[in-house]
C-alpha cells in the first residue's frame, strides 16, 4: 500500500461549510473580546508570504491577540479581539482580507461490529486491503489514552516515510507515548482558552474545574473510543466487565493513527482550534487533495431536518443497531416482565422484590426526571425508583437515586425517545425501558399504590438479535436543512452499544464520582458510527489506492443495505415503522459489497466549484477554498442537484403554476469493474411519480470507462400524498449479473420563502 494514502476522520468539522456561506458576516455587537477567524487572499497580497506572522502582527496593537495562522487547507488567521477591531481590520485591508466569521464552540455528538459490517478474516475486504496497512487515519477529538493495548505497535512495520508529524509533549504525555501504530499526537487549545478567559473575565462567571490534561492525553474517553473503533489492533480478548466479550479489533486494524486533540471538557471544541488541527494534519503528511472526511450526523433524532455536517464533500454518518444486545428485565410484583437494557455489572438484586415508586406522581417535573436534589429520601429510601429520561444524563439520575437512598432505578423513555434504548454502566442496579413499557410501569404503580413492587434481572450479552440493523432513535435525520437537493445523511453504520478502548481518567459513566477503571467502555451515538466509516474508507483506500474520496463514498453508498437480518425493510427504532432515506440515507454500510461496487459516482474539484456557484457563493468566497481565481457561469446558472452525487433528490416548488412538474438530473458513472461490462437500469419509482433513465443500458469497454445518463422525475403534485415525512421515496439501480448499484430517489415539495 502506497504511503501517500491518508484519511481524516472528523466528528465536528461542520463550520467549514456553514461559515463560508455568503450570507454570513461579522456584526458589531457589545464591545467584549471574542475570537474571529479571518480569510486572507494570498494572491491579493503575495508579499505577506511566507512571513505570515510578521504581516498579521502589524494589523494589531497587540500581536499576542493572534491565536492561529492557517496556510494549508485554509488561508488566514484567528485572533481574539473586539467586534469593532474585527470590522476595522476588514475595512483597512479590503484587498487582502476576504471576510471573517466568529469562532463558535462545537460539542461531541468494538468486538462485533466489524463482523456485522461483513468483514471476515482471511477473505474479502480485510484480506484485499491487508487490514488497512499503512493508511493513516487522523482523529480530531478529545485525545487518546496511548497505553491501551488497542494502540500497541507489536508486529507493526516502520512509520510511512511521507509522514512529517510530531508527538507533542505535555501533561502526562511524552514523545515516547507514540509508536509505529500511534504515529503522531498534537493538541490545540488557543481558541478554547481565549473563550474561557473571556467567559470568566467579561461575565464574572466561574467555570467548574474538571480533570483535564494540557496535552494529547484523553481526559474524556471519547477520542480513545473513536480511535480504537476506527483502527484498534486485532489481537486480544476484550469486554467491559464481562459485557460484549470477544476479540478486540478496529475496522482497519493495521491502519496508523494520528491524534489531534481539539475538544476539551470545560467548553467543548472551538472552530479556530479545529481548523488549526485540520491545517496541521494536512501539513503533517495528509495530502491536501484527496482527503476523505467522515463526519457524524448528530444525535438530535428522531426529529426531522436534524442532521448536521451537510457539506457534499463530507461523508455524513447516522447510527444503527447491531445484532447484539444487553437485556435486562423489570419483574413486577404481579409477575409481569418488562423488557429493557442495562450494562450494570455490580452486585445483583438476586430476585428480591423491593417497593417501587414514581416520584413524578407528585406533578413536580424535576422529581420525575430525578434531577439533582429533587428526590425526598423519605419517599425513595430502600426502593426502586422510576425516573423519566431527559434533561440530565441517564447515569446521573441513578446517582441522584443512590444519594437519596434508593436501591435501584428504572429509566423510562417518553414519547420523544420512543422505543430507542442504549445500555449504560450504571452505579446502582438499573435498566432502561421504552415508552410503551414505561407507561405500563407507571400504570402498574398507579393501580397498585403502596403494594407496587419490582426487581431487576440482568441477562448479560445476547448476540444474533433480530431485527438488526434498526435506525437508532437518536440518529439525526434529513432532509438537508442547508441544501435540500443533496440527501443527508449519506448512510448509517453501527453506533449503538459499541465496545472500544477507554481512558483511565474517568470511569465508564464519565461522572466525577465514578472511581471505576476499565480498559474498554460501551457507548452509543453517531460519533460511534462515524469511525466505522472512517475505518471502512481506510480499507477501501488501501485496496483501491487510485480511488478519490468521492469514489470511496460512492462505493459505500451504492452498495449499502436497506434491509435487516430478516431480509425485511429496515425499521425506525423510535416508531417501529419502516425507515426511509431521510433516516438512513442510502442504507447501512455493507463492506462485503463496497469492495467491488462495479460503478462509482466520482466528483472532481471543478464539480464542487460548480456546486458552490449554484448555491450563490461568490467567486471571491470560493477562492478561499480553491486558492486560485474562480469564474462562476454567468449565462446559465448551474443547478445544485446536478452535482454527481450517488442519490437523487427532486425538490419541487409547491407554488409552481404547472400541475405536472418535471426535473432532469445528469449523472456520470465510472466503471471500476471488469471491462466490457453491461448494465441495465432498474427503476423503483416513488408512489405516483414517473421516473425514466436514458439511456437505459450502459455498455463499457476497455476504452469507454465513463458514461453519462439522465434521470427524469415527473410528478403531479396535486395528486401526491407525501406522508408523515413530507416526501416520497424510491430508487434506481444499474444492474448486471454481479453488481447492483443502487441510488435512492427522494421527491419532496418546498414552500418558497
Amino acid at each position: 500500500m502506497a504511503s501517500s494514502s491518508h484519511l481524516l476522520t472528523l466528528f465536528l468539522f461542520f463550520f467549514f461549510f456553514t461559515a463560508l456561506h455568503p450570507h454570513l458576516s461579522t456584526s458589531v455587537g457589545e464591545e467584549t473580546t471574542k475570537t474571529f477567524i479571518f480569510r486572507v487572499d494570498e494572491h491579493a497580497k503575495p508579499s505577506i508570504f511566507p512571513s505570515h506572522y510578521h504581516w498579521y502582527s502589524t494589523a494589531f496593537t497587540h500581536p499576542s491577540k493572534i491565536l492561529h495562522i492557517y496556510n494549508t487547507v485554509f488561508h488566514g488567521f484567528s485572533a481574539h479581539i473586539t467586534p469593532s477591531e474585527a470590522q476595522s481590520l476588514l475595512q483597512s485591508h479590503p484587498s487582502s482580507i476576504l471576510s471573517s466569521f466568529p469562532d463558535r464552540p462545537r460539542h461531541l455528538h468494538t468486538t462485533r461490529s466489524p463482523q456485522f459490517l461483513g468483514l471476515r478474516n482471511q477473505r474479502g475486504l480485510w484480506s484485499e486491503s491487508d487490514y488497512g496497512s499503512d493508511v493513516i487515519i487522523a482523529i480530531l477529538d478529545t485525545g487518546i489514552w496511548p497505553e491501551r493495548r488497542s494502540f500497541s505497535d507489536l508486529h507493526v512495520g516502520p512509520v510511512p516515510s511521507k509522514w512529517r508529524g510530531a508527538c507533542e509533549s505535555g501533561d502526562r504525555f511524552a514523545p515516547s507515548n507514540c509508536n509505529r501504530k500511534l504515529i503522531g499526537a498534537r493538541f490545540f487549545a488557543r481558541g478554547h482558552d481565549a473563550a474561557l478567559a473571556a467567559l470568566t473575565a467579561n461575565q464574572n462567571q466561574t467555570v467548574a474545574e474538571k480533570v483535564e490534561f494540557r496535552s494529547p492525553r484523553d481526559a474524556d474517553g471519547h477520542g480513545t473510543h473513536t480511535a480504537s473503533t476506527a483502527a484498534g489492533r486485532h489481537a486480544f480478548k476484550a469486554s467491559m466487565n464481562g459485557y460484549a466479550s470477544g476479540i478486540a479489533k478496529g475496522v482497519a486494524p493495521k491502519a496508523r493513527i494520528a491524534v489531534y486533540k481539539v475538544c476539551w471538557k470545560t467548553l467543548g471544541c472551538y472552530d479556530s482550534d479545529i481548523l488549526a488541527a485540520f491545517d496541521k494534519a494536512v501539513d503533517d503528511g495528509v495530502d491536501a487533495r484527496g482527503v476523505f472526511v467522515a463526519s457524524s450526523a448528530g444525535n438530535e433524532g428522531p426529529s426531522g431536518m436534524s442532521a448536521t455536517n451537510l457539506a457534499p464533500w463530507l461523508t455524513t454518518v447516522g447510527a444503527g443497531t447491531i445484532d447484539r444486545n444487553f437485556p435486562a428485565d423489570v419483574i413486577l410484583g404481579d409477575g409481569r416482565k418488562l423488557s429493557g437494557v442495562s450494562l450494570y455489572a455490580g452486585l445483583p438484586l438476586e430476585g428480591k422484590m423491593f417497593p417501587l415508586v414514581y416520584p413524578g406522581k407528585s406533578g413536580l417535573l424535576s422529581a420525575s426526571l430525578c434531577m439533582e436534589n429533587s428526590l425526598d429520601p423519605k419517599l425513595v429510601a430502600g426502593k426502586i425508583v422510576v425516573c423519566d429520561r431527559g434533561s440530565n444524563p441517564r447515569v446521573a439520575k441513578g446517582l441522584v437515586v443512590k444519594k437519596a437512598g434508593g436501591v435501584g432505578m428504572v429509566l423510562a423513555n417518553g414519547v420523544s425517545n420512543g422505543e430507542g434504548l442504549v445500555g449504560d454502566s450504571h452505579l446502582i442496579p438499573a435498566c432502561a425501558v421504552g415508552a410503551v413499557e414505561g407507561d405500563a410501569l407507571k400504570a402498574y404503580i398507579e393501580s397498585s399504590g403502596n403494594a407496587a413492587a419490582a426487581t431487576i434481572e440482568f441477562r448479560g450479552t445476547v448476540i444474533g438479535v433480530k431485527p438488526a440493523p434498526i435506525v437508532a432513535s437518536f440518529s439525526a435525520r434529513g432532509p438537508n436543512s442547508v441544501t435540500p437537493e443533496i440527501l443527508k445523511p449519506d448512510l448509517i453504520a453501527p453506533g449503538v452499544n459499541i465496545l472500544a478502548a477507554w481512558t483511565d481518567a474517568v470511569g465508564p459513566t464519565g461522572l466525577p464520582s465514578d472511581m471505576r477503571k476499565t480498559e474498554f467502555n460501551i457507548l452509543s451515538g453517531t460519533s460511534m458510527a462515524c469511525p466505522h466509516v472512517s475505518g471502512a474508507a481506510a480499507l477501501l483506500k488501501s485496496a483501491h489506492p487510485d480511488w478519490s474520496p468521492a469514489a470511496i463514498r460512492s462505493a459505500m453508498m451504492t452498495s449499502a443495505s436497506t434491509t435487516d437480518n430478516r431480509f425485511r425493510s429496515m425499521t425506525d427504532e423510535s416508531t417501529g415503522k419502516s425507515s426511509t432515506p431521510y433516516d438512513f440515507g442510502s442504507g447501512h454500510l455493507n463492506l462485503d459489497l463496497a469492495m467491488d461496487p462495479g460503478l462509482v459516482y466520482d466528483i472532481t474539484n471543478e464539480d464542487y466549484v460548480t456546486f458552490l456557484c449554484s448555491i450563490e457563493y461568490n467567486p471571491k468566497t470560493i477562492q478561499v477554498i480553491t486558492r486560485k481565481p474562480v469564474n462562476c457561469p454567468a449565462a446559465r446558472k448551474p443547478l445544485p442537484e446536478n452535482l454527481n452525487y450517488p442519490s437523487i433528490t427532486a425538490v419541487f416548488l409547491s407554488t409552481a403554476g404547472s400541475r405536472i412538474q418535471t426535473k432532469t438530473f445528469v449523472r456520470t458513472v465510472t466503471n471500476v469493474g471488469a471491462f466490457n461490462s453491461i448494465y441495465r437500469a432498474k427503476i423503483e419509482a416513488p408512489r405516483g411519480v414517473s421516473v425514466t433513465v436514458k439511456p437505459s443500458v450502459l455498455a463499457f469497454s476497455e476504452t469507454v470507462k465513463k458514461m453519462s445518463f439522465a434521470v427524469t422525475v415527473s410528478a403531479n403534485l396535486r395528486n401526491l400524498a407525501m406522508g408523515d415525512s413530507g416526501a416520497l421515496f424510491g430508487s434506481f439501480s444499474w444492474v448486471n449479473e454481479k453488481h447492483f448499484v443502487r441510488s435512492p430517489i427522494v421527491v419532496s415539495q418546498l414552500d418558497p420563502f
